[in-house]
Formats: structure tokens, C-alpha cells, sequence
């Protein structure tokens, strides 16, 4: 595994990447201007063709499936020893209920959109997919980066102690490959697809031809913020919600904020394992 040292190194570069990425692609005259097309493009290709009441549909067969998932998770951890609410059982417990909850959304996504509704699937090249991907990843780290640091300090300001997230924690403490092994494809592959299909094709897809841009923009990113419990990235990553939905948006397709997601979930494992602190 790499040294602090040299992660730390990486993480500098990328940040610094990403702050050209973001003054050229975004800040400047021409990166506004591909914006403001890619705007206009959107309210074509992003269009979703869709009622009110198949909307809360598909929003009750996401829910549903997720809670769902978890109710028939919960019996089977006592069936095989574990106690959700031991101590020494936390990681395994945390890892099994969170993989059946985005097992189950994902569930619920997949039952809406193949059963009940036919969709045209939109095709983009690879390569445009790996490269947008990854520059949305590099924009997105100084823009999480410094909206953590902005609002951890206005935590400890008022008095308010700041907690880690239950699976950085785990990451950070369990010596069992196993559970390392599972939590990182549970955070790298499953929560990015879940998560990205639900939030950007789902939520801010519906609202951005329905309400005013910024409601669409905003409402999906501070329900992904809160659905993490966490009040110290709260405001991060509603940040980084804000990021995917934009990189959706001007991208025209979903693998890319799927892909930014699980990249940024990847960094954010390796800095753990690292022995960074990542609140």
C-alpha cells in the first residue's frame, strides 16, 4: 500500500488538476459557453417523457425496494449469529444492511424501468464516457474539498462535535480482507449505479423541465447529502451532488456521473487506507 506521504502527494496533483479543469472548462468564456449549450441540448436529450403519478412510482419502487431488501436482510444477520447491535458484529452488520438497501433501490429502479416502463438507451463512446468521467472527478475534489473545510469549521464554531461516517470507520479499523474487499465494492460499484440512477436520471431528470433549474439542482443533491446521515459531510457532498448532476447534464449521459462517483469513492478509499483522515 502506498505511504500517506505519497498519496497525499497524488491528492495535491489531482486538486490542482482539477482547479485547471475547472477554470477551463467551467470559469472561462468558452467553458460557459459549452455550458450554455449543453443546457440547451439537455432539454432535449434529458427530456423524460413522464407523469407525476409514474413518477411517484418509480420513487415507491425504489423506497420500497430498499426497505424491502433490508427487512429480509435483518432476520438473516440473527439467522447467522450477527447482532446488529453489537459492537464486535458493527462492520459486518453495516456492510450486509447497506449492500441489501442499494441492493434493493437498485431493484426497485430496475423493476420500474424494464417492467413497467420501456426506455431508449442512448449510446456514447467509451473513451468521451472515461474522460468526462474523470474530469468530473478532478473538478469535483477542490469543490468538495474546500465546501468540507468551510463547513467542519462552522461545525466546531458553534460546538458541534464532528463524527466520521460509520464506513469510513469501518474502512479505517477492520483488519479483515473480506469485509475490506466487500465495503469496496459495495461503495466503488453498487452505491455509484444505485445511487447515480435514483438522484441524477431519477429525481433531478423529473425536475429539471418542471421547476426552476436550481430546485433541480439543489433538491436531489440535499436528499443524497442527508440519505448518508452524516452532518459533517452534509454540505460536501451536496456539493459533489451538485457536480454529478452538472456533469449529467452536460454530458448527456449517466455512465458519467457513475463513473465520476465510483472514481471519487475509490479515492476516498485509498486515502483511508492510507491513514489520511477523511471525515
Amino acid at each position: 500500500m502506498l505511504g500517506p506521504q505519497i498519496v497525499g502527494l497524488i491528492e495535491v496533483v489531482f486538486v490542482v488538476s482539477g482547479l485547471f479543469l475547472l477554470v477551463r472548462h467551467v470559469l472561462s468564456a468558452s467553458g460557459r459557453k459549452a455550458a450554455a449549450a449543453a443546457r440547451a441540448r439537455a432539454d432535449t436529450t434529458l427530456l423524460w417523457d413522464i407523469s407525476s403519478t409514474d413518477f411517484l412510482l418509480f420513487i415507491f419502487c425504489v423506497i420500497t425496494g430498499g426497505l424491502l431488501a433490508q427487512m429480509i436482510c435483518s432476520p438473516l444477520l440473527a439467522l447467522f449469529g450477527i447482532d446488529i447491535n453489537a459492537e464486535s458484529d458493527r462492520s459486518a452488520a453495516t456492510l450486509l444492511l447497506g449492500g441489501a438497501f442499494h441492493g434493493g433501490m437498485l431493484a426497485g429502479v430496475a423493476f420500474f424501468r424494464l417492467a413497467l416502463r420501456r426506455e431508449e438507451k442512448t449510446r456514447t463512446a467509451p473513451r468521451s464516457v472515461w474522460a468526462r468521467g474523470l474530469g468530473t472527478l478532478l473538478i469535483a475534489l477542490p469543490l468538495v474539498a474546500a465546501s468540507a473545510l468551510a463547513w467542519q469549521s462552522l461545525l466546531r464554531l458553534c460546538g458541534i462535535e464532528i463524527h466520521e461516517q460509520d464506513l469510513v470507520g469501518i474502512f479505517a479499523e477492520t483488519d479483515s480482507a473480506l469485509i475490506l474487499g466487500s465495503m469496496a465494492l459495495l461503495a466503488v460499484v453498487s452505491a455509484p449505479i444505485t445511487e447515480e440512477l435514483v438522484f441524477r436520471a431519477g429525481l433531478f431528470r423529473f425536475l429539471r423541465t418542471r421547476t426552476p433549474r436550481w430546485v433541480a439542482l439543489a433538491l436531489p443533491a440535499l436528499l443524497f447529502a442527508a440519505m448518508h446521515a452524516n452532518l459533517a459531510s452534509f454540505v460536501p457532498l451536496a456539493v459533489l451532488g451538485i457536480v454529478f448532476a452538472l456533469a449529467y447534464e452536460r454530458s448527456g449521459t449517466i455512465a458519467v456521473p457513475i463513473l465520476a462517483h465510483a472514481l471519487f469513492n475509490l479515492n476516498t478509499i485509498v486515502m483511508i487506507l492510507a491513514g489520511l483522515g477523511v471525515e
